[in-house]
Order: C-alpha cells, then structure tokens, then sequence
C-alpha cells in the first residue's frame, strides 16, 4: 500500500462529510428506483440528463462533462441508444462528429427521474431567503473540482 499523509483528526469536517454522503444517498435513491425498473442505473441517468440537458452535444463534449473515458461511456450509450432513449446523429457541417439528442422516451425519462430531485431540494429550502438560496448554491459551485494536488484517477462512470 503507498504511504498516507499524516493528518489531523481534529481538522476534519466529519459533521458535514456525513451529511453529505446521506444527502447524496437520498437525493438519488427516487431516481436510482426508478431505473431499477427498467434496469438501468446512476451511469444512465447522468447520461440522459445531460444529453436532455444540452441536445445535440458530441460524444466528446459528454466525455469531458461526466469526466469518464470512452470505453466507459461506450456500454451505457450503447444500451440508452438501443433502448430508444437516446439518438446519434453525425454532425451536420463533419460527419466525423457524433452528437447525441434525446428521443421523446429520453426526455420524459430525464423529467421523470428529475421531479422527485426537484422536489426533494424544493423542500429543504422552502424557508430559505433567497439569499440562503444563493448561499447554497454558491456552496455547491465551490465544492466542485477535484484537488490538484491528488493524483489523477481513471473515472469509470458506475
């Protein structure tokens, strides 16, 4: 096993660490029942979502959002694509660019498994000002990026 840095116990959030996992686990435990139905997982809902989110994004775009890899992405796209749920289509002006739009099942899967997250965030700031609100989101944009000081990982998609 490589060596572990040293660290200080008592530096360490655990309070807010754990309400993060548990929040994460509960913000997509609806659409992850959802899915289960139709057999499908995380992987495909953060495909639909986002191809519902920006139709006609290429493949490449798609790679660089979820950071994933393409053998990764390969398997769900190919069910999602299969299932009706997604299409590819080659780029208009390079026929080289595949570029992903959702079929109408696509976007009433994404809506579907969207609803219960909305409402879900929807109840837990229904008291907020909206300057709670902006707090909120502003916490969310500032815990995005991965630590540079880390070593690069190879990001799988499930």
């Amino acid at each position: 096993m490589p060596p572990m840095p040293v660290v200080d116990e008592a530096q360490i959030d655990f309070e807010t660490i754990e309400l993060l996992f548990f929040a994460y686990r509960d913000f997509v435990s609806d659409p992850d029942a959802i899915l289960a139905k139709i057999g499908m997982g995380r992987a495909h809902h953060r495909v639909v979502y986002f191809v519902c989110r920006q139709p006609g994004m290429m493949v490449t775009d798609l790679l660089d959002t979820l950071q994933i890899t393409k053998q990764s992405l390969a398997r769900v796209l190919k069910q999602l694509i299969e299932s009706g749920y997604i299409r590819q289509m080659a780029g208009a002006k390079d026929r080289r660019q595949r570029r992903l739009y959702p079929t109408l099942a696509g976007r009433e899967l994404a809506l579907a498994l969207s609803e219960p997250q909305s409402r879900r965030i929807a109840r837990a700031m229904e008291d907020f000002t909206p300057e709670m609100r902006t707090a909120v989101k502003e916490f969310l944009r500032r815990m995005r990026g991965r630590d540079e000081n880390l070593e690069p990982i190879e990001n799988e998609l499930e």
